[in-house]
């Protein structure tokens, strides 16, 4: 799904939520993890292939262990 229709889903909300709101929160994180995603995968489109110990270095930080 592209982030554009998350951002419309956040922008929908919005109008009529308060900024707690629970749905309008999961709307927000799931805009973030989009526009993540999508970065992502422009850079590994031009990156050269990893090494194992580089993938298991950036898995690493992506499932926010220290």
């Amino acid at each position: 799904m592209s982030w554009t229709v998350e951002r419309a889903k956040v922008a929908a909300l919005s109008r009529d939520r308060q900024p707690d709101d629970p749905d309008l929160i999961n709307a927000r994180r799931n805009l973030k993890a989009a526009r993540l995603e999508d970065y992502v995968t422009k850079v590994v489109a031009d990156a050269p292939p990893l090494t194992p110990e580089q993938r298991d270095r950036i898995a690493t930080l992506l499932r926010g262990a220290a």
